[in-house]
């Protein structure tokens, strides 16, 4: 049975990735019974890959068509009783071959020998067949078999408990969960990746992964249509992505494990290494999660303070109480989903996860229905990060659309300024055409700025119905550069000749023709003003097509 990510899970600690492949138990090969000098037991079909078969169990029978008694896996033990005519091995091999039988075992009490239709049968179907000499029962093998199954699945089980014991002992110590990801893939040998829905990494020692790749991981794990589930990374590398906690959260919301290679082809031993680390995870995030709810409260009475007044001692206690210093420089993000109402508990989580690089912070729920988040940046620019990570979200919000607005740097009394300017960012963000639209508010302190975030389709508008007639007549007349140059050069005659190499008159001619088709004047500031964000506009959809 494949695990379904999308199934309900109980929580915290169960991994169903590794009970599934857990169940395969001990792995005993055919060749294993071959080399019991005790049996004499002999293979007499040819396929050599036969002998790395596993066999799980055993199955001794003598109905004509055992199919409906057979799981898979099991070595079938018969004593041919069911044999009555050659025809009949066909309709048994096949029985037994499609039940997924791990071999046929064969003994050679009744006939004194194995008949050569049966051979011929087991050959055609590519099941290995082992005839069992008259000396030895079913019984003696049988009781081998679930000696070294049993034996092998006990010291898994024990190889498993040990592990757990000391994980939950290192956990107990105050190790860090990096430090049990690396001891696990020391272990295995294999590279492996906790992670969240925002690509925070939650594991960095020793860390292979570029920002792409993380891209990838996240766009895999917030996509599939069930986990677990594999991606194609750079160099043909192959990894296998688990979901971390129970499934039915919002994947948006939840963690992920990546383990290098696929893992269909994970041994019990990868399997149940890996899957204590989930759950070793799956608690830390439960911790966590429990301790944010304890501070929620807090910050959202710090946010609704500072909304109402800032002097008052009540606002700077909350605030500090909130993980927030008013004396360090903070900055203010305001976010919300546009036409959904319902999920901001979805933006709590991936902004609190956002803003646990730069040590917390206060995230908290504003007066005006969004998410608002103030947290000291640290000298570092929060804008790219946070664009980031939220848009790895873009393939988890479905047709949502996440607005953020990024207010500057300030300290003190200015917060409350800083809510107005974040909110007023995140409303100019919700024109954008973007399914995930951050807008800082240092990027509305020009004009330019302003044109530059306006959607695609308003740009190319605004471009034509200001410059329409001139890129309709342009052509090869060299008027949208000459155009160019003249505005970047402060419409300079001179120095737009010198860097067209064209004659000056050429240049008063130009400019001359542009006026008419456009009917402004260059001169004036208001129209030279609307020619060059048009022309800038036209630079920016090229750009962006």
């Amino acid at each position: 049975m494949r695990y379904d990510g999308n199934a309900a899970e109980t929580p915290a600690v169960y991994c169903p990735f590794v009970q599934t492949l857990s169940q395969r138990g001990g792995d005993v090969q055919v060749k294993d019974l071959l080399g019991m000098p005790d049996f004499g037991i002999r293979m007499l079909t040819s396929d050599p890959a036969a002998l790395e078969r596993t066999v799980r169990w055993t199955f001794t029978t003598d109905l004509p068509d055992p199919s409906r008694y057979i799981a898979g896996g099991e070595l079938v033990i018969t004593g041919l009783m069911w044999r009555r005519s050659a025809q009949d091995s066909a309709i048994f091999v096949k029985a037994v071959c499609d039940s997924g039988a791990a071999a046929l075992a064969a003994g050679e009490g009744l006939l004194g020998h194995i008949p050569d239709d049966l051979v011929e049968a087991c050959e055609r179907r590519g099941l290995p067949l082992l005839a069992i000499p008259d000396s030895v029962s079913f019984g003696d093998v049988t009781e081998f078999l679930v000696g070294r199954v049993s034996g092998d699945r006990i010291a898994a089980l024990n190889s498993s408990l040990t592990r757990q014991r000391q994980l939950l002992t290192a956990v107990a110590e105050g190790r860090a969960l990096d430090e049990l990801a690396v001891h696990t893939t020391r272990e295995t040998g294999m590279q492996c990746l906790i992670f969240t829905a925002t690509g925070r990494r939650l594991v960095v020692e020793a860390n292979p992964f570029s920002d792409s790749e993380v891209d990838s991981l996240t766009r895999r794990a917030l996509s599939a249509e069930r986990l677990p589930a594999t991606v194609d990374l750079d160099g043909g590398r192959t990894y296998s992505i688990f979901g971390i906690g129970a499934s039915l959260s919002t994947r948006a919301m939840r963690w992920f494990l990546a383990v290098a290679g696929d893992f269909e082809s994970f041994t019990p031993a990868i399997a149940d290494a890996f899957g204590q680390l989930a759950s070793i995870a799956a608690l830390d995030r439960a911790r966590r999660e429990e301790g944010r709810l304890v501070r929620r409260e807090i910050a959202d009475q710090a946010v609704r303070l500072l909304e109402e007044d800032w002097s008052r001692t009540e606002t700077v206690v909350r605030l500090r109480q909130a993980g927030v210093d008013p004396d360090q420089p903070l900055v203010v993000i305001s976010a919300s989903f546009v036409g959904r109402g319902d999920m901001h508990e979805l933006l709590r989580t991936v902004l609190s996860d956002t803003l646990t690089s730069f040590g917390g912070g206060c995230v908290g729920g504003g007066s005006k229905g969004d998410i608002v988040g103030i947290v000291s940046t640290r000298g570092s620019d929060i804008v790219p990060i946070l664009r980031t990570r939220l848009r790895r979200l873009a393939a988890g919000i479905g047709r949502s659309r996440l607005v953020v607005g990024v207010s500057a740097e300030v300290t003190g009394s200015a917060l409350e300024g800083a809510i107005h300017a974040a909110r007023h960012a995140a409303a100019v963000a919700q024109s954008s055409d973007r399914q995930v639209a951050v807008v800082a508010a240092g990027d509305l302190d020009s004009a330019l700025s302003l044109v530059s975030i306006l959607p695609d389709r308003v740009r190319r508008e605004y471009a034509q119905r200001v410059l329409g007639p001139v890129l309709a007549y342009d052509a090869d007349s060299g008027l949208v550069e000459t155009l160019r140059e003249f505005l970047a050069h402060g419409g300079s005659w001179n120095r737009t000749a010198e860097v067209l190499h064209v004659h000056l008159n050429t240049v008063r001619y130009r400019i001359k023709r542009i006026e008419e088709l456009l009917g402004r004047d260059l001169g004036s500031t208001t129209d030279r003003l609307d020619v060059f964000l048009a022309l800038q506009s036209v630079g920016t959809t090229e750009a962006s097509a």
